[in-house]
């Protein structure tokens, strides 16, 4: 696209056929950019559903891993929140981690984007990228990386979805019996 150059890269696992764009400009003071789509998230990575832990451990580790660290990361959700979450059950002890999650939840709490953010920042609080690190094997009882990568995402998957908070006005509603002839058993 003009003077921007991109690298299209095949990351196959959460779809078959999934690619993550690599996008820069040579001369420029810019970072470069890396539209990760459903691979690479802030705090987290996208679900095996087409795919293997093998895969995505090569995805994330020999294709986006090794990436210039100034990279900036434009993911395909807004999921940040969640998967910081998630990444100080995994390292509770990771003070990156709690910085980045409080940053996040004001953020989200502004209605702001936490998006982007950089390899290098993803390297100290992703699990998902921190694999060979200790707390992170210890987590999941396990110390091959791509073992330890699926127990990871097995334990993602089955994360505690957040609590819905019942609607301010359906809860008035219910105190004062407004919803109690639909209620009645008939």
């Amino acid at each position: 696209f003009g003077a921007i150059r991109v690298k299209c890269l095949f990351t196959p696992c959460h779809t078959s056929g999934h690619m993550c764009y690599f996008m820069w400009e040579d001369d420029s003071p810019d970072a470069p950019a890396l539209f990760s789509g459903d691979t690479l998230f802030v705090g987290g990575c996208g679900q095996f559903f087409e795919g293997t832990a093998e895969q995505m451990h090569n995805n994330l580790t020999q294709i986006l891993g090794t990436l210039p660290e100034d990279t900036k990361v434009f993911c395909g959700h807004e999921c940040t929140v969640r998967n910081l979450k998630f990444a100080l059950k995994v390292e509770p002890e990771n003070e990156t981690v709690k910085e980045k999650l409080a940053w996040a939840k004001q953020r989200d709490d502004e209605d702001l984007p936490t998006v982007p953010s950089t390899l290098r920042e993803e390297f100290l609080y992703n699990p998902f990228l921190r694999v060979t690190e200790e707390p992170v094997q210890r987590f999941t009882g396990r110390t091959e990386p791509v073992e330890v990568l699926r127990a990871l995402r097995s334990e993602r998957d089955n994360f505690k979805k957040p609590k819905e908070r019942p609607n301010p006005q359906a809860m008035l509603a219910f105190d004062w019996g407004l919803f109690g002839p639909f209620l009645e058993k008939k």
